[in-house]
């Protein structure tokens, strides 16, 4: 059997296998699991451990141990509610979500040019999503075409079950299916911390340079929608959900600027949730100058989902 296919076969297990299970044995099992894998500090757990001492760069050795830890078994927890979110009550879910800022979001949709709202790789992004659906209707995300396509298909369908629109990361494509939700005054939900083919708008982030999607302010930019920055996290019994302030952008020349304002947003959460960042790849552009930078070999395609 394939890599490939072996992945897909993963994942299809975790769909049909996790719900079935009980909650209690399913979570000691994903922490076991994450503890394991970062005690071994392989593969992403180790790029993991490199991107927290960023995050938090008074840590030492120890203290970068046990956030290395818990951001593991934040990733798992991710994981673990992916696997079981189609089969959960929509309702009990969102009444776990603890939810800041919508009136940015309110304001945006009265404005009636639609909103982007970008988001980090933090937290669950998809009850985020769920919470979304059940308050303002289903709202357009982009998702990478995998491979196989088989594989593609489960998570499109995985999404799409949870009310989502998805669109596939087509290029130009892609983007003027955006643009149409967009000006149907409709919501476009972008994960905007993750450059994935190397063109994108140059940040400094955490004091270091890297890169970030400039998909989120171009279409802000040409659609007049609000660019709205979102930041998620776990609490112990749910998730915290915070919208920001829009960032303006008015021309083509002030992309970057309001790029720049999207990372500095994103920096201050994660700062304040650093074990919810699931960064288990190279980040910063002196970690990615050689490396390989193939998620699929981290088993972690769904941080391809969007650009």
């Amino acid at each position: 059997m394939s890599r490939q296919r072996l992945v897909e076969w993963g994942y299809a297990t975790g769909w049909f296998m996790v719900p079935k299970l009980p909650r209690s044995l399913v979570s000691t099992m994903f922490a076991i699991g994450a503890d394991i894998a970062a005690r071994r500090n392989r593969g992403g757990a180790i790029r993991l451990r490199r991107n927290l001492a960023r995050v938090v760069p008074q840590a030492g050795p120890a203290e970068l141990d046990d956030l290395t830890r818990r951001a593991m078994r934040s990733y798992a927890r991710y994981w673990q509610e992916a696997f079981c979110l189609p089969s959960m009550d929509v309702d009990e879910v969102c009444s776990r979500v603890d939810v800041t800022g919508i009136e940015y979001l309110d304001a945006a949709l009265e404005e009636g040019n639609g909103a982007v709202l970008a988001l980090p790789h933090t937290g669950n992004w998809d009850v985020a999503g769920v919470w979304l659906v059940a308050h303002f209707g289903n709202f357009t995300t982009v998702v990478e075409r995998l491979q196989p396509e088989s594989l593609y298909e489960r998570f499109v369908a995985y999404r799409e079950s949870l009310g989502f629109e998805v669109v596939p990361a087509d290029g130009s494509v892609s983007f003027r299916a955006l643009l149409r939700r967009l000006r149907e005054n409709k919501v476009v939900c972008l994960v905007g911390d993750r450059d994935l083919n190397g063109s994108g708008v140059p940040v400094t982030f955490f004091g270091e340079r890297a890169r970030f999607p400039a998909g989120p302010a171009r279409l802000a930019l040409s659609t007049g929608a609000a660019l709205l920055p979102v930041g998620s996290w776990f609490t112990d019994g749910g998730w915290g959900i915070r919208v920001h302030p829009r960032i303006r952008v008015s021309s083509r020349e002030e992309i970057p600027a309001a790029t720049q304002a999207l990372a500095d947003i994103f920096a201050g959460d994660i700062a304040a949730h650093p074990t919810d960042w699931h960064m288990l790849q190279p980040f910063w552009l002196t970690d990615r100058e050689g490396a390989d930078v193939d998620v699929t070999k981290d088993i972690d395609v769904d941080q391809r989902r969007a650009s």
